[in-house]
């Protein structure tokens, strides 16, 4: 705690905390009244940053301006985000009791960053729907009960999004942590590598598009294009074919390189490991014995098994959350998102409520179970393409402060 105070004056909320004080920041440092200080941080006594969503929080300053994360995201997508008439449109999943402080927000900031930028905002919100809520267990696997004896469910985790993501109507999206964000004098290389990664997947999704207008337009299986699409799938996809495929016949071979071609694809970020906690890339054998691409986090995978431990452990690349996605077929038609999912790789969390212990079944995870069945692609992309903000201190990296 100590260096929290030794570079208050680094934390772009700085001057917002001391204007809820008496005195200066400096002056209630010298006098030791530092639980002082953390109360007008925290609590309604001034800031409230204790029952703020880090989206709100004051992140980066600009001279006499600040940011918050919010802002940012409306910066980066000023940059790499807008179509051909100036329009941006950018979705948050927010919590309802939040969502009008969200709305403030932007009401507040809007028209600025539109003039700066020349574009037009398109912005909306949704949270996180309660029909995906889970229902918690004691440690002897009963139902969780309150006080009043009701049963606890708690929020499905943050592959209970894909409905929200499945509501959204667009030919690119980019999907991507609120606090994954840098100061202007950094973002030239994630506007850079965004634009990469959508070119990759409009590439791949041009050769996709154009092996299945052919199916469409040839009469009976064809040799070559089962022989292309193949191959296609194994160099450039990275999928390995189930044991049965060999022994299909080709019209066999044909429908099911079709069904493997005709889902969502995605072009997913990776960044160097360097110990971070998450998931990676991997290459994941599913239950019809076939490989594909997955991003797999460490809650699935057994801790108690040496051999995966050990491959986690080498691991070279780790998992940003820096997804592009192409959520519609070769037609025009957005794909149902739900159809693409793996149900069985949900996973149990540890948790307590009011001092007690229970587990908690979270759903299969948004850029893991939730798109298992999607085309996937690995690109790497360079580490300062990602600086999240998990504590406090993480603001005073050299890649949070000024230029």
């Amino acid at each position: 705690m100590h260096a929290f105070f030794e570079r208050i004056r680094d934390f772009a909320f700085a001057s917002d905390l001391e204007g809820t004080m008496e005195g200066t920041l400096e002056e209630a440092i010298e006098k030791d009244q530092l639980a002082e200080i953390m109360a007008h941080l925290l609590t309604d006594k001034g800031l409230g940053y204790g029952q703020l969503p880090k989206g709100l929080l004051q992140f980066h300053s600009y001279g006499e301006r600040t940011r918050t994360p919010f802002e940012e995201h409306l910066v980066e997508g000023a940059h790499y985000a807008k179509d051909g008439e100036g329009n941006v449109y950018l979705h948050f999943t927010v919590s309802p009791e939040h969502y009008p402080k969200f709305q403030a927000h932007l009401d507040e900031v809007k028209e600025q960053y539109e003039k700066e930028f020349g574009v037009t905002y398109h912005i909306s919100f949704s949270e996180q729907k309660k029909s995906t809520d889970t229902i918690a267990v004691d440690m002897k696997n009963e139902p969780f009960r309150l006080d009043d004896q009701s049963i606890l469910f708690r929020p499905g985790g943050h592959g209970a999004l894909l409905a929200n993501l499945n509501e959204q109507e667009a030919d690119v999206m980019f999907i991507k942590n609120i606090d994954n964000v840098v100061p202007d004098h950094l973002k030239g290389e994630t506007y850079r590598y965004k634009k990469a990664l959508a070119g990759v997947l409009l590439d791949f999704q041009e050769k996709i598009f154009a092996f299945l207008k052919q199916a469409e337009a040839q009469s009976a299986s064809d040799e070559a294009w089962i022989t292309a699409v193949s191959q296609f799938l194994s160099n450039e996809v990275g999928f390995v074919m189930p044991a049965e495929y060999a022994a299909m016949g080709p019209e066999e071979k044909t429908a099911y390189l079709i069904s493997k071609l005709n889902r969502p694809v995605r072009v997913c970020g990776m960044v160097k490991n360097e110990g971070e906690p998450g998931g990676g890339p991997f290459w994941a054998e599913n239950a019809d014995s076939s490989i594909s691409l997955q991003i797999v986090e460490s809650a699935q995978i057994d801790k108690y098994d040496d051999e995966k431990q050990g491959i986690v452990q080498t691991a070279t690349l780790f998992n940003p959350v820096d997804l592009i996605c192409a959520p519609k077929d070769f037609q025009g038609n957005s794909f149902d998102l739900m159809d693409f999912r793996d149900p069985q790789t949900g996973f149990i969390a540890y948790k307590s409520k009011d001092g007690r212990e229970l587990k908690a079944q979270e759903l299969p995870g948004l850029w893991n179970g939730a798109m298992a069945d999607w085309n996937t692609i690995f690109v790497e992309v360079p580490i300062i393409t990602f600086n999240p903000v998990k504590t406090a201190f993480d603001l005073l990296r050299k890649e949070h402060q000024g230029a």
